[in-house]
């Protein structure tokens, strides 16, 4: 009887974590079943309605929010943002990868002091750095570009990344790097046939991180480029909202939940390694 009703209430014990994490995750979701649930309905029931479910089906206001107000579809955007995501990450993935190598696995004069300063770097807002870097930028004639966006992070300078690769390197033994040393391979041998590959889930969060981030970064685009041909989506979507008087605003919810898309594909696709990078790094609590 004992172990029957122990059994019970095991089972009774994961009922309720199971019902429990459902409520949160129905909870966590809403907002984006309302997102996908409204882009199907007129502005009316937009405003008046709680539910996510529509009236009625229709793709039109995908059609509709896809051809924009201006002479280019959102196709264009798309491309634009992409032109700017992917060089991004390339550079930014190499970039921080040689840095953190640096701080992880050489003794250098001065070094705890720049780890320091790099650290304390990750704590200063943003938009102190705003006006200088524009006004360098103005200087080297790089607006209305995407060079300004670009080439900063081709110098190591998203620190959380190399803050993160550090950590994730300061967990790999050094056994498989001594073996290589004795056997006459060079630093960067070694880091290109031993440490990327152990590295490979922390670069993968960087790549996550760098993707979702750029995509999503209006306040860049914003300030660096000014022709309506360069906008990425994020700047596309704010045009079409103050294009017209009134907004019909199941074109630009659709267009949204278009937009979302490609992160939300990037991050299910690496999602193991993902998950895996950010616990081996230091990041968990």
């Amino acid at each position: 009887m004992s172990t029957a009703h122990a059994q019970h209430a095991e089972r009774s014990s994961a009922l309720l974590r199971f019902t429990a994490l459902l409520a949160v995750a129905v909870l966590m979701l809403y907002p984006l079943l309302w997102l996908v649930g409204a882009s199907f309905k007129t502005n009316t029931e937009i405003f008046t309605e709680v539910g996510f479910w529509p009236s009625r089906i229709d793709f039109g206001s995908y059609a509709k929010g896809w051809k924009t107000s201006t002479e280019y579809t959102f196709a264009t955007y798309f491309l634009n943002s992409f032109l700017i995501t992917v060089p991004r990450i390339i550079v930014t993935v190499i970039s921080c990868v040689l840095v953190a190598y640096a701080f992880a696995r050489f003794e250098f004069w001065g070094k705890k002091l720049l780890f320091s300063i790099m650290v304390g770097t990750m704590m200063l807002p943003l938009i102190v750095l705003r006006l200088p870097q524009y006004l360098m930028f103005k200087e080297l004639g790089w607006l209305d570009s995407y060079l300004p966006l670009i080439v900063p992070s081709a110098f190591a300078t998203d620190t959380f990344f190399v803050f993160m690769l550090v950590q994730f390197l300061r967990g790999i033994p050094r056994d498989m790097e001594e073996a290589a040393l004795i056997d006459g391979c060079n630093a960067l041998q070694m880091l290109l046939y031993i440490i990327v590959p152990l590295l490979k889930p922390a670069i993968i969060s960087v790549v996550v991180f760098q993707f979702i981030w750029t995509m999503n970064d209006f306040m860049g685009p914003l300030i660096y480029l000014s022709s309506v041909e360069n906008y990425p989506v994020s700047l596309a979507l704010k045009m079409s909202i103050g294009a017209t008087e009134e907004v019909e605003w199941a074109n630009v919810i659709a267009i949204s939940v278009v937009a979302l898309i490609p992160s939300v594909a990037v991050f299910f696709m690496a999602q193991k390694h993902f998950i895996e990078g950010a616990a081996s790094s230091g990041i968990k609590g």
